[in-house]
């Protein structure tokens, strides 16, 4: 199922203001890695906004989630006093891996691997 067009706009609104939230709580470089928030999907109802964080050279990304949740009223809070004014209600955030990153470096080394065993031959 799609997301409609509301759904989009609100997503993105939540996208931009959280990255903003947590650059300022000093979440995006962390640890001598980033972490940043590659998509925003929203529920039907608007309510529920599922937050999917990219981490870049996190040696343990579950405690990095982990401290996340432990901020999450803040967080919540904050964003509330963002999007008053656009939204009714403040969605409820629910934090995800996305670990599309990790792929995409296993493939290029794989990638990597194949096209030097080729060349030695």
């Amino acid at each position: 199922m799609s997301e409609t067009k509301r759904q989009k706009q609100v997503g993105q609104l939540v996208q931009e203001e959280l990255s903003n939230i947590f650059m300022r709580m000093g979440f995006n470089i962390t640890e001598g890695g980033m972490i940043s928030i590659s998509s925003v999907k929203m529920t039907p109802d608007l309510l529920e906004a599922r937050v999917y964080l990219s981490m870049f050279q996190i040696a343990q990304p579950e405690e990095m989630m982990g401290r996340i949740k432990d901020k999450m009223g803040e967080i919540r809070r904050e964003l509330g006093n963002r999007v008053a004014k656009q939204l009714r209600r403040v969605p409820e955030l629910i934090f995800f891996l996305d670990d599309t990153l990790d792929h995409v470096f296993r493939m290029e080394e794989l990638f990597k691997k194949i096209n030097d065993e080729k060349e030695k031959k």
